[in-house]
């Protein structure tokens, strides 16, 4: 199955490059609710610092649709920070005069090449260390995560574990082997999409890692 839905770069506003995609290889392996365009604070799985353009049959918008772009993720962006600021802000006053805990809770158990599986205190990272973390993480994403770990945040239900586990021990995989985190980080998003939707995906991707239940 085609995953590569990059078709070529079309222009560039400051540090954010715009690529025409093939719409309809998104929309059928990533993410049904993509449209004619997109950026990272609507779809969270386009880079930061990427616009996507669905290549159209009579294009003639596209410039109308850099536009809205540019204006939505400056916009976007500006509230995303403000809002970080105000939580770090509660979280500081929230957490005076309390004790500090410690990080791990339990050990989930290994993968066959030896990587730990840790569900840890996801709130005290995030009151912390990092704001930002969410659902789970490794050391090439995270500087504060020790090597060959991966953490699952204690936030998460249970019936919800693998499925984070899956996107990280194989967005970790890619990264390992040399691949950038945006574009691991699509492929683990795809890849946990599709045990969403498909069982055996789930259990036949955790084998190959060693992780059986």
């Amino acid at each position: 199955m085609k995953k590569d839905f990059y078709i070529k770069q079309i222009g560039e506003k400051g540090k954010i490059k715009i690529f025409l995609v093939d719409g309809f290889i998104i929309r059928r392996d990533l993410d049904e609710e993509f449209t004619n365009f997109g950026q990272h604070y609507c779809f969270g799985y386009i880079p930061k610092y990427e616009f996507w353009i669905d290549k159209e049959a009579s294009p003639d918008e596209t410039d109308l649709f850099i536009d809205r772009l540019l204006n939505e993720w400056t916009l976007l962006k500006k509230a995303y920070e403000e809002a970080v600021k105000k939580d770090k802000t509660e979280r500081k006053k929230f957490n005076e005069n309390k004790t500090r805990k410690k990080t791990h809770i339990n050990l989930l158990g290994k993968t066959k090449d030896g990587i730990e599986i840790w569900k840890i205190d996801g709130k005290h990272i995030r009151d912390t260390v990092d704001i930002d973390f969410v659902h789970g993480g490794h050391e090439f994403v995270y500087s504060f995560v020790p090597k060959n770990e991966v953490w699952i945040d204690n936030d998460i239900l249970p019936k919800e574990i693998d499925f984070v586990l899956l996107h990280e021990l194989f967005e970790r995989d890619l990264m390992e082997k040399g691949l950038d985190y945006d574009h691991s980080h699509i492929k683990a998003s795809e890849i946990e999409k599709g045990a969403r939707h498909d069982s055996k995906i789930l259990k036949k991707e955790l084998e190959k890692f060693g992780w059986v239940k």
